[in-house]
């Protein structure tokens, strides 16, 4: 089976949460759901959101999610199907001080045929970029964070509001005469 990967903001949430659905729903239709397993980081937030277009769709679901998660005991999509919990003291992306993957992130990107990154941050980041060095297909579509909520995340950590929503990701993966990659 193919595992299609969709990445992008979590808690960070959307500006535009419905063009980021458009933009899933597009893709998906696209694919077999007899041919195609939908991945995503397990929980409902932000780009979550996309299992249920899934499952409607009639795909099957799995999410690749840190240990934290279930020790935290976040709350999990009610449309994924499998879950897989990888031992890892991070959410993902690169270890600290490293251009290593993170436990969690390594099994998302290898066990992902091609990846769709709609926005996002770090974590999702560095898995398109090393899916890239290892000649994974990846889809880059721009997308702001949740610009309120980049705002309150910033005000309760006492660091300056951010001048720019649209995330690491844009940053690494749109060059300035494109707007996807």
């Amino acid at each position: 089976m193919d595992v299609l990967t969709f990445t992008g903001y979590s808690s960070a949430g959307y500006e535009d949460h419905s063009a980021m659905l458009d933009h899933a729903r597009s893709i998906l239709s696209r694919c077999d759901p007899r041919k195609t397993l939908v991945n995503i980081g397990a929980t409902e937030e932000g780009i979550g959101a996309v299992y249920a277009l899934a499952k409607q769709a009639g795909f099957t679901t799995m999410g690749i999610v840190s240990t934290r998660a279930r020790d935290e005991q976040l709350k999990l999509s009610p449309c994924v199907d499998y879950v897989f919990y990888v031992p890892d003291d991070s959410w993902g992306g690169c270890l600290a001080d490293s251009s290593e993957l993170s436990p969690t992130s390594a099994a998302i990107v290898e066990n992902s045929s091609r990846i769709v990154g709609i926005g996002g941050g770090e974590i999702a980041r560095d898995e398109m970029l090393r899916a890239r060095e290892l000649g994974i297909p990846v889809v880059f579509i721009a997308a702001d964070m949740n610009h309120a909520r980049a705002r309150e995340k910033a005000s309760k950590q006492g660091v300056p509001v951010p001048a720019d929503f649209r995330g690491a990701a844009h940053a690494a993966l749109v060059t300035p005469s494109s707007s996807s990659s």
